[in-house]
């Protein structure tokens, strides 16, 4: 059985999460590097994710002619 996916938005729910935890100075040193694992991880999905969403939104903008019609994606 597979294990479900996790969205973006509880992806950075997450990693916000580690920020918090690693932020305590109580945290234990084994802990801290677990959290960091698992933070890079996360990081890492969240940009595929994203990345991801661009492409298919670009696919979706693009003109008959083959030219993409939209301005960059950050405005």
């Amino acid at each position: 059985m597979s294990e479900r996916v996790p969205s973006f938005g509880e992806e950075l729910e997450r990693l916000e999460a580690i920020v918090r935890a690693l932020e305590d100075e109580g945290v234990d040193l084994d802990d801290a590097l677990k959290l960091f694992e698992e933070g890079v991880e996360r990081l890492k999905s969240a940009r595929t994710r994203l990345h991801e969403g661009e492409l298919a939104v670009k696919k979706v903008l693009r003109n008959a002619d083959g030219t993409l019609g939209t301005a960059d994606l950050d405005d």
